[in-house]
């Protein structure tokens, strides 16, 4: 049974996040959106996912993060042997990570791929871009699902074969299909259209980090 993390705002579906698996080498949570994955700078930012997980499981570490506006599925390592195991998945490419998205627009039936290169947008920041010349390779790779909540909207399947800072959420608007509710990167018409970012961390593939064994986590996609 899911264990909820008591004292979280939800992600405005009444979704508080919670702990979807604990065993002695690993967690894995369910991030609401609009909470930081960890502290940030000043005395406002300090809660965040981590700080919640560790109030119940001490010897919790962060091994990767979402982006504060993005929902879903996060690991956590116990101890440092199973955070550099972990760690070393998501290096050599042994994770896979699956989200869901409601995008701007109808980008075809696909499958399709975004193999655009991305680097820090300095004077912009935390905003990213494409960056020919400098950019580091980026690949995301693309499902349609069917016509998104709201008119003129898409839902899509995506895959980030690699892990960029905004990856998926550059790569969408630089195709022409910004995420609805997306107020770095949307046009300010498609950042108005929903209440949230529309992008969630669905399912979590990787190997075990004590076992080796492959594990998989699902979350219910909230909008």
């Amino acid at each position: 049974m899911a264990a909820s993390i008591g004292g979280l705002s939800n992600d405005g579906q009444g979704r508080p996040a919670c702990i979807l698996h604990a065993d002695v080498h690993c967690i894995v949570a369910d991030k609401p959106a609009g909470l930081l994955c960890v502290p940030g700078r000043g005395d406002d930012k300090q809660d965040c996912l981590s700080a919640r997980v560790q109030s119940i499981h001490p010897d919790a570490l962060i091994v990767h993060r979402l982006d504060m506006a993005t929902s879903g599925l996060c690991v956590f390592a116990r101890g440092l042997e199973m955070q550099r195991r972990l760690s070393a998945a998501f290096a050599g490419r042994e994770v896979r990570k699956t989200y869901e998205a409601v995008v701007w627009g109808d980008p075809g039936p696909g499958p399709g791929e975004i193999d655009l290169p991305l680097a820090a947008d300095w004077p912009n920041r935390p905003r990213q871009k494409v960056d020919a010349q400098h950019g580091k390779p980026s690949l995301t790779r693309w499902w349609r699902e069917g016509p998104g909540p709201v008119a003129g909207s898409t839902r899509l399947r995506l895959e980030p074969v690699t892990g960029r800072s905004h990856q998926l959420r550059v790569h969408l608007m630089a195709i022409g299909h910004p995420i609805v509710g997306d107020s770095l990167y949307a046009p300010e018409a498609v950042a108005a259209a929903a209440p949230r970012l529309w992008l969630h961390a669905g399912r979590l593939e990787l190997p075990h980090p004590a076992t080796g064994e492959p594990v998989a986590w699902h979350s219910r996609v909230p909008f």
